[in-house]
C-alpha cells in the first residue's frame, strides 16, 4: 500500500502581541475538522508538532512555549453586528490535548488584520487611509473584541514605530477593546466567590490571600511576598525550579475549584489553559529579560503570570485585562499592590518590560462590572501559504 501524501492546508503564520500561531480560515480546513471534535484536535496537534516528549516542536509549527503553541480558526460571523468568528486553541506541548476553554488576548490582535486580508471584510467598507474597527466574536468565551486596524492605501498597515515590550521589532499600533470582558457564564459573577479577596487553602503551601476574578480570562492573583518572591523575577528563576512550578500548579488547581471552573482537583489536568495564576508586588526596580532597566517610578506595580505551567516571558493579553480590571477595583490584591484607591488605567512591570492597560469598572447594587478594557498591541504576518500535515 502506497504511503499517503501530505495534506496541504492554506494557512497563515502570524504574530499577535507577544504570541504567534497558525491561522486558518474555517472553510480551508478538511471537512472533518470544520466542527469541534477529535478530528479537529488531532489535526491541530499535528500542525503544531504535539505531543512532543522532547519539548522542541521540531516536527511542527509550534515554538515549544505556551506563547507559540497556538492555533486560530476564523470563520464568517454567526452573531449580528460582527465581522468574523474567532476560535482559539491552546495546544499542549507534551500531551495530546487542545484546550478550548479560553481566549488568547495577544492573538486577538492578529484577528483583525487576518480578517481584512482574507476577504471577510467588504473592501468597499475600508478607508483608503485611516483605521478600521473589525468587530470580532470570540467564540470560546462568547465575547466581543473590537480590533482597530490601521489601513494604508486600502490594505492592512503592518509596519510602524510602535514598540511593544516582549517583541523585538517595532510595528504598527493596533488598539484592542475587550467589550464587557467579565465572565458571567459557567463560573458565575466576575468575582465567583463573591469576595474581592479570599483565604485560599492550598495543601503543602498554606493559606494564601487571593483575588480570584473572571475577566479577560479566569485568573487567581496572590501576593509575591506570601510565596517567597519579590515580583521582579524573570523566567529562569521559576521555570527551572520544579518545586516552584508544582506549587503554582497546586495554587491554580485549588483556585479553579473555588472559582467553580472544575469540580475537583483532578479536573485541573484537563483544563490547563485556565485559570491563570499570577503574583503581584508593589513597584520595584529590576532589569527586564532584554537588559532594559525598569524603574519603580515608571510603573504602578509588578506582575508575573504563569501560562500552561510556565512563567510567561511577558504578559498574556487576557491576563492583562484581568490585571487592569482588578487594579480599577479598590481592595483587590492587584489594586493594593498598585497603591490602592481608584484608577482607570495601570502600568505594570512584567519580565519583558512594561504594559499599560485601561479598564472601566463600576459597582451597582453591590456587584462589580467592567464595561471595557483597552490596550495597544501589534501584529504581523510572518508567512502565508500552506501548512503540510501527514495524511
Amino acid at each position: 500500500m502506497a504511503p499517503k501524501p501530505q495534506l496541504r492546508i492554506p494557512a497563515t503564520y502570524m504574530r499577535g502581541g507577544t504570541s504567534k500561531g497558525v491561522f486558518f480560515r474555517l472553510e480551508d480546513l478538511p471537512e472533518a475538522a470544520r466542527v469541534p471534535g477529535a478530528a479537529r484536535d488531532a489535526l491541530l496537534l499535528r500542525v503544531i508538532g504535539s505531543p512532543d516528549p522532547y519539548g522542541k516542536h521540531t516536527d511542527g509549527m509550534g515554538g515549544a512555549t505556551s506563547s507559540t503553541s497556538k492555533c486560530v480558526i476564523i470563520g464568517p460571523a454567526t452573531q449580528p453586528g460582527h465581522d468574523v468568528d474567532y476560535l482559539y486553541g491552546q495546544v499542549s506541548i507534551d500531551s495530546a490535548f487542545v484546550d478550548w476553554s479560553g481566549n488568547c488576548g495577544n492573538l486577538s490582535t492578529a484577528v483583525g488584520p487576518f480578517a481584512i486580508a482574507n476577504g471577510f471584510i467588504d473592501p468597499a467598507r475600508l478607508p483608503d487611509n485611516g483605521t478600521f474597527a473589525v468587530r470580532v466574536w470570540q467564540a470560546n468565551i462568547g465575547k466581543t473584541i473590537v480590533v482597530h486596524v490601521p489601513v494604508a492605501n486600502g490594505e492592512v498597515q503592518e509596519t510602524g514605530d510602535f514598540e511593544l515590550d516582549g517583541v523585538t521589532f517595532p510595528a504598527a499600533e493596533i488598539v484592542l477593546e475587550f467589550i464587557d470582558p467579565s465572565d458571567d457564564g459557567e463560573a458565575g459573577a466576575m468575582f465567583p466567590t463573591g469576595n474581592l479577596v479570599d483565604d485560599l487553602d492550598v495543601p503543602g503551601v498554606g493559606t494564601l490571600r487571593a483575588t480570584m476574578i473572571n475577566v479577560g480570562i479566569p485568573t487567581v492573583f496572590v501576593n509575591a511576598a506570601d510565596i517567597g518572591y519579590a515580583g521582579t523575577e524573570l523566567q529562569d528563576t521559576i521555570n527551572g525550579d520544579a518545586k516552584a512550578l508544582a506549587m503554582f500548579e497546586a495554587i491554580r488547581a485549588h483556585a479553579a475549584v473555588r472559582m467553580g471552573l472544575i469540580d475537583d482537583i483532578a479536573g485541573a489536568a484537563t483544563r490547563q489553559h485556565t485559570p491563570k495564576v499570577a503574583f503581584v508586588a508593589p513597584p520595584a526596580d529590576y532589569v527586564a529579560s532584554s537588559g532594559k532597566a525598569i524603574a519603580a517610578r515608571d510603573i504602578d506595580l509588578n506582575v508575573r503570570a504563569l501560562s500552561m505551567g510556565k512563567l510567561h516571558h511577558a504578559m498574556m493579553g487576557t491576563c492583562a485585562v484581568a490585571i487592569g480590571t482588578a487594579a480599577a477595583i479598590p481592595g483587590t490584591l492587584v489594586n493594593l499592590a498598585a497603591g490602592g484607591g481608584t484608577r482607570e488605567a495601570v502600568r505594570f512591570g512584567h519580565p519583558s518590560g512594561t504594559l499599560r492597560v485601561g479598564a472601566e469598572a463600576r459597582q451597582a447594587d453591590g456587584r462589580w462590572t467592567v464595561t471595557k478594557a483597552v490596550m495597544s498591541r501589534s501584529a504581523r504576518v510572518l508567512m502565508d501559504g500552506a501548512v503540510r500535515v501527514p495524511g
